[in-house]
């Protein structure tokens, strides 16, 4: 019994850090509501993020006040043509050592922290954007046949323009795969617009204040992964899967009609873990169905390959998430 009751404490006092970390980040970040969540999603669940938004919505400036207020360490690489993989990674170098004698010694790369920016990660080319992919899978970099270990917890958010499309390359689907969840960064309202102009026009300065640690973070991500997911819950998150492949049992129109290709194993888990993850920063010890369709489009939307048809009519792959929801749930409900 005191087990039970000394879980429900740590439950209880890990919703309250969450709580904290939420409110400081908006006494910084003016709006961007849903899209402070769905990051606290994505860190809880150890994941990578990808956010897409036009330029000067403050993506960055999110990012860097997530990494503050977590008390996570902080690396920025703008992402251009002419990167190259060890600009990410690191290079080993000829050194002199103590004895007089020459020896190679590895110089760690941008991608040695806690939280990696990788700005407009498009302008790369895929060899550079490959680099990202060992570290992001398997949280290890290899040099020259030397392996070397990530920061724990380690994160890489990215970030990509939709419309300026000259000069880039797009994301290949193993490397989107790799996010765990799709963001999208949207305009902000006509009274967040004012309050951003009031506090970046003037004198004011504000300080991150950091209310919560690394370690905390760890621990925050081991509750996640204890949140209960019923045999209900799994069945309904396993329908919207199989509901993406074009020609399943119960697969809507939409899907039939213009998906190529439809979700995997790995979007699964995603929906999964950004669930469990919501249902943490709720205050609840169990996934519930709207946990799941509220982390249905961040997990699922880049997971959606459509075909010439899709792409021809202007599709956005929302739409058919949405329209696969839809569609599980009143399955769900006639049974």
């Amino acid at each position: 019994m005191d087990a039970i009751k000394d879980k429900e404490n740590e439950f209880r006092s890990a919703a309250e850090k969450l709580q904290s970390a939420r409110e400081e980040i908006k006494r910084i970040i003016v709006g961007q509501d849903e899209v402070v969540e769905q990051l606290l999603w994505s860190i809880l669940s150890g994941g990578h993020s990808l956010l897409e938004g036009l330029p000067g919505l403050g993506k960055t400036m999110l990012i860097r006040t997530i990494a503050d207020c977590m008390d996570l360490s902080f690396s920025r690489i703008q992402f251009t043509p002419d990167l190259m993989p060890s600009d990410i990674t690191g290079t080993m170098l000829l050194q002199p050592g103590d004895n007089g004698r020459q020896a190679f010694i590895f110089h760690e790369g941008p991608i040695f922290a806690n939280i990696v920016l990788a700005d407009e990660i498009n302008r790369a080319t895929p060899k550079t954007q490959s680099a990202l992919l060992e570290a992001m899978a398997e949280r290890t970099v290899t040099v020259m046949g030397s392996t070397k270990m990530m920061a724990k917890p380690f994160f890489v958010l990215a970030t990509q323009n939709p419309i300026d499309m000259e000069g880039t390359y797009p994301l290949p689907e193993a490397q989107m795969d790799r996010f765990i969840c799709k963001i999208l960064v949207g305009y902000p309202s006509r009274e967040e617009l004012k309050d951003i102009a009031r506090r970046t026009t003037g004198t004011e300065t504000s300080i991150v204040r950091r209310v919560v640690s690394a370690d905390d973070v760890i621990r925050l991500q081991q509750l996640s992964k204890e949140i209960l997911v019923s045999e209900e819950i799994l069945d309904f998150a396993v329908a919207i899967v199989t509901c993406s492949h074009p020609g399943s049992e119960g697969s809507p129109e939409s899907v039939n009609k213009y998906i190529q290709y439809g979700i995997g194993p790995r979007g699964l888990q995603s929906l999964l873990m950004l669930a469990k993850a919501r249902a943490l920063c709720s205050g609840r010890y169990h996934v519930s169905t709207g946990d799941l369709k509220n982390a249905a489009l961040p997990a699922l939307r880049h997971r959606l390959l459509l075909n010439f048809e899709g792409e021809a009519r202007g599709l956005a792959t929302d739409e058919v998430v949405l329209e696969i929801l839809e569609s599980c749930s009143k399955a769900a409900a006639a049974k």
